[in-house]
């Protein structure tokens, strides 16, 4: 039988290596579903606020604008679009298939602070930049009280 030395903090440094390839091998198994999985997060965005406004981008690389339509209804957001093919290759000759093609819809609540009559949206980059104004606020109103 042999001795092995027993040195604690072996298995500590070689986790990242570990975790890695966990991931590599979960994301392996997930491949042929990633198209179905991606679209319900797809778009990826971002939402920031300022004083005046809320601007909302999203990431839509390769996406022609005109097969892109903002929808505002009932206090929500909607962006709709869709990545075409732009060649078929026959599904044999892949190495590779991870950018998801086909339909694409993200819903946004609005706060009610947003004034949604101007709403605005410019395509830049592979960025779609959507400006949500934010309402002026109301001042307060003095009401004087008559005396009778």
């Amino acid at each position: 039988m042999q001795l092995i030395r027993w040195k604690p903090f072996r298995e500590f440094f070689t986790l990242p290596e570990r975790i890695d390839q966990l991931f590599d091998e979960s994301l392996a198994r997930m491949e042929e579903n990633l198209p179905s999985w991606w679209m319900r997060r797809w778009p990826l965005t971002e939402i920031y606020e300022t004083d005046q406004e809320i601007i909302l981008k999203a990431e839509l690389p390769g996406i022609d604008p005109k097969n892109v339509s903002i929808h505002v209804e009932d206090g929500r957001l909607r962006i709709e679009g869709e990545r075409k093919h732009e060649k078929r290759v026959d599904e044999d000759n892949y190495h590779r298939r991870e950018l998801a093609y086909g339909k694409f819809s993200r819903s946004f609540t609005l706060p009610t602070s947003v004034d949604q009559g101007k709403i605005n949206a410019r395509y830049e980059k592979g960025i779609l930049h959507i400006t949500l104004p934010k309402k002026e606020k109301h001042k307060g109103k003095k009401i004087e009280i008559t005396v009778e």
